[in-house]
């Protein structure tokens, strides 16, 4: 585990290319070095219903939801968040140069007594 679940508002379709997004927040999470490769789950979720602060049909919002397994220190954990937060910033300067955009991040611990998985792309991947 981890699995980043990317909900955004619908207007930002024409703006943002979510698969690509996608594929930066997975490359920068594998980055970290904090997690195995086999575990990592990025997905981008469309709200086609949303209202957002002063409700501008200008207004978006992208909001990141990060679980993880325990096991990583506080520092370690802030770390990651700081690094994937400052790579889609970056990535979407264009949206904040309007007044019309919100990101935020939130990172999650699992608790492995309620979490059942079953990963057949671990032994793949380890065996490299």
């Amino acid at each position: 585990m981890p699995h980043m679940a990317i909900e955004y508002s619908a207007n930002l379709d024409p703006k943002v290319d979510m698969a690509e997004l996608c594929t930066l927040v997975s490359r920068t999470i594998l980055e970290t070095g904090l997690f195995e490769p086999g575990a990592v789950r990025v997905r981008a979720f469309r709200a086609e219903a949303y209202a957002i602060a002063d409700r501008l049909s200008e207004n978006g919002f992208i909001d990141m939801n990060f679980r993880i397994g325990k096991g990583r220190s506080a520092a370690e954990k802030k770390s990651a968040g700081e690094a994937i937060f400052a790579a889609v910033t970056d990535h979407l300067a264009t949206l904040f140069a309007t007044p019309h955009f919100a990101l935020s991040l939130e990172i999650r611990e699992i608790d492995a007594e309620l979490s059942w998985k079953k990963n057949a792309i671990h032994p793949r991947l380890r065996s490299k």
